[in-house]
């Protein structure tokens, strides 16, 4: 069958929520799914009842962000329970994190002399499916950013003393997942995300208690993407993929691309 395990909905910074998400899975012909959002199950269990209902095979997920070196690494989780205490407060002590840096943000543009505006700010408030975070939309609706690659080009820089907060290490958060009943697997690493791109972070990685990689994502060379799953291969290591759809607000990122079918990737969960 043909999966996609990396979807992003409104719980996090995509634009569908969990019908949406269902109607497009099926539109798209894939049989097997999951949502993975940004630090939040939110709405993983209303997506896996309508999955079950459209008789789609669905996985709980979610992306948990971490810190190494200084660097930021994302996590994912699959066959996660989405009530697991341990893991729900890592979600809300993630999301804390980024609301205040959201805040720091808006505050150190201000010194910087942008014309925004803290009381204007905190009393701000967005439409969740246009996507995206509170500060990204509230730049946009000011009309001093028009996108989230606008955003990270040329907002979110050193230049500006702007950059991730210091999130859990990547051991806390997998110890996390696997409380949760879940397989940790490290999202993109051959992606533009990670800069210097596979060859530099991952022998950062070896010693991490990863479960495996994500060796199919929209933003992986197709290279990249065979030497990561024979390394997983090599080693025993599952293997996951996905296009990492936000729905319309990342326009570059579509559902169900690259293509993947069940027999390229390598999961406990689809093995049963």
């Amino acid at each position: 069958m043909r999966a996609d395990l990396h979807i992003h909905t409104t719980a996090s910074d995509g634009t569908w929520d969990p019908s949406q998400v269902v109607e497009a899975v099926c539109a798209a012909g894939i049989g097997v799914f999951a949502i993975s959002d940004h630090d939040s199950v939110a709405n993983v269990e209303e997506t896996k009842l309508l999955a079950a209902q459209a008789g789609l095979c669905f996985l709980p997920g979610v992306e948990l962000n971490s810190t190494k070196d200084g660097h930021n690494y994302h996590i994912l989780g699959y066959g996660i329970d989405s009530h697991n205490t341990a893991l729900l407060e890592l979600c809300r002590h993630n999301q804390r994190l980024l609301e205040q840096k959201d805040v720091d943000s808006v505050r150190n543009l201000i010194e910087r002399g942008w014309p925004l505006s803290m009381e204007e700010f905190a009393s701000y408030s967005y439409d969740p499916h246009r996507g995206g975070w509170k500060a990204l939309a509230y730049l946009q609706d000011k009309g001093l950013c028009t996108d989230v690659n606008d955003f990270f080009r040329r907002i979110f820089t050193a230049e500006n003393d702007l950059g991730f907060p210091d999130f859990p290490a990547i051991a806390e958060v997998v110890s996390v997942i696997h409380q949760a009943g879940g397989v940790a697997i490290c999202a993109h690493l051959a992606s533009d995300f990670h800069g210097a791109g596979m060859q530099e972070y991952l022998p950062r990685l070896v010693d991490e208690e990863l479960d495996g990689f994500e060796c199919y994502h929209s933003g992986h060379r197709a290279e990249d993407s065979r030497l990561l799953a024979h390394f997983c291969r090599r080693h025993k290591l599952y293997i996951s993929g996905g296009s990492d759809c936000h729905g319309s607000f990342v326009p570059s990122r579509h559902l169900g691309i690259p293509e993947i079918d069940t027999g390229m990737l390598y999961l406990p969960m689809l093995q049963q």
